[in-house]
């Protein structure tokens, strides 16, 4: 009886799977073959793609070897110039601009390596991509496809003529016939699409397929807003004679900003610190130990706040010993979900060294909350222009400052670097300070403080860039509503669009993760 015959040796195993950062060097290295002649990606865009839209970057593999990608994002296309460019659209590769509340998913490449096609390849990333504008209920895929054989024929005939002669088949192009082929129709061309494609003349058809099982939603078709409501703390820090005073005094203020249905209620920087007006302890560093010794009891207070009163808290900063026996200063994000987080303060001032011995943080981290992406950056932070732009590269959309300074001119470091970081990176900016003073309390003596929420400088925003600001050196709150559906409006289409015009070529902010 003849051997049976093992089918595996001869299976070839097709996957068309999502990119992984392991990816990406094949990735690059196939687009010098697949592309010559044009810029391939780069590292940084290709990470950013799978940071920013991981669900929309695809590839094909064949055997363990990728063989073809397609990157994509989702995009409200209305919002966009009909003769966009590339760049426009992408954000100059990064797809910082990705917008997960939009209608359309764009196609911004799909490539296959030369020795795989014919194969039917670029047919099931299609098809991949059609299933992801269906489960995302996308209204369409728009893509900007290149004519690549349209430079044999240029001298005879324009775009529209070419492009006209490939849809009655009478050219071939290996591009714009495959997107016909797999539904897409004309939607109009657009010229200087992408400069570096001189087999296309710059030219590029932008096409589109539409699903046919999109559901329209009423309450995405007319949100037209998006408002998130803040209320800012300015704290007055006088004597108390217990944690309990403490805590009393934070609970009156969470409960104005619930009652006045705030989506953030904000105190400001090392706050906690009024508790050292009952310790009776001398020495600044052995003040702030002590102080640390209440992290728990203030983490279990706003905690239960932010759940009780259902609005998220930034709970200002406080010391916090760790074990390493080094001291931080510690902003926490006190969700009202229950859920917790927190940044360290980076840039430590030579105050809090000579006095209190604190150590730096080194991360910059960007939160999730119900109402976007939100970076702290406490006090001295924001007057590094650095580590804004990182955050906001990140998502974020808000950067809280909780402070704490002495005299006029710290309060006015905070203050302008917090408007020219909202004017920079297109965001909103909120600064919330002590004012009063603890006579008996080394080293935290006198306050300074003018609290306020900034917007960029544009026509949409408020005037001057200044949401809101309380009066300076009196116990207040200020409460303002800042409209995240503006802002993302206004870093597309605003009179200056500072995130877009970045010069990535020429410059850029390395963060060392």
């Amino acid at each position: 009886m003849a051997e049976k015959l093992d089918l595996s040796q001869f299976e070839k195993k097709m996957i068309i799977r999502p990119m992984e950062h392991k990816d990406i060097q094949d990735i690059i290295n196939m687009q010098s073959v697949c592309f010559p002649g044009m810029d391939p990606w780069k590292v940084a865009h290709l990470e950013s793609h799978l940071e920013v839209f991981p669900e929309g970057q695809l590839v094909a593999e064949l055997d363990g070897e990728i063989i073809a990608s397609c990157s994509s994002l989702i995009i409200n296309f209305d919002e966009y110039d009909d003769r966009h460019t590339w760049d426009d659209v992408t954000d100059n590769g990064y797809i910082t601009n990705h917008n997960p509340d939009g209608y359309n998913l764009y196609g911004i490449e799909v490539m296959v390596h030369p020795d795989y096609r014919r194969m039917k390849v670029g047919h099931r990333l299609y098809e991949a991509r059609k299933d992801l504008a269906r489960q995302w209920n996308l209204k369409s895929i728009i893509i900007g496809g290149r004519i690549p054989n349209y430079h044999k024929h240029s001298d005879e005939m324009s775009p529209r003529e070419y492009v006209d002669s490939v849809g009655r088949h009478k050219i071939y192009d290996p591009v714009l016939s495959f997107q016909l082929l797999n539904g897409f129709t004309l939607m109009r061309i657009n010229p200087n699409y992408l400069p570096d494609d001189k087999r296309s003349h710059k030219y590029a058809t932008l096409m589109e397929w539409n699903n046919v099982d999109y559901r329209p939603s009423s309450k995405r078709h007319f949100k037209t807003s998006y408002p998130v409501r803040i209320c800012v703390v300015q704290y007055m820090m006088r004597k108390i004679n217990s944690f309990e005073e403490f805590a009393n005094q934070v609970e009156y203020f969470t409960d104005v900003a619930s009652d006045a249905k705030s989506d953030f209620v904000v105190f400001p920087e090392i706050f906690t610190t009024q508790l050292m007006s009952f310790l009776n302890i001398q020495s600044p560093s052995l003040a702030v130990r002590r102080l640390t010794d209440f992290t728990e009891d203030y983490i279990e207070l706003f905690t239960d706040l932010a759940v009780r009163y259902n609005v998220n808290i930034i709970g200002g900063s406080h010391f916090v010993k760790e074990e390493n026996d080094e001291i931080y200063n510690i902003a926490y994000l006190f969700r009202r979900d229950g859920t917790i987080e927190k940044q360290y303060k980076v840039h430590i001032t030579p105050n809090e060294r000579k006095w209190w011995g604190i150590s730096p943080g080194d991360s910059v981290r960007v939160f999730d909350t119900d109402c976007g992406k939100i970076a702290i950056q406490i006090c001295y932070d924001i007057e590094f222009p650095e580590l804004a732009r990182i955050a906001t590269d990140k998502g974020a959309k808000i950067i809280f400052t909780p402070f704490c300074t002495e005299d006029r001119q710290g309060y006015l470091r905070v203050r302008y670097c917090a408007q020219a970081r909202a004017v920079e990176n297109q965001i909103y900016t909120v600064i919330s300070g002590t004012v009063g003073n603890l006579p008996q309390t080394e080293n935290m003596d006198i306050q300074y403080a003018q609290s306020g929420i900034f917007a960029p400088s544009d026509f949409e925003f408020a005037r001057d860039g200044i949401v809101g600001e309380t009066n300076p050196n009196i116990e207040m709150v200020m409460i303002g509503d800042v409209d995240l559906e503006v802002l993302r409006r206004q870093r597309q289409s605003g009179t200056v669009r500072q995130l877009k015009d970045r010069r990535h070529d020429v410059y850029g902010v390395n963060y060392k993760k």
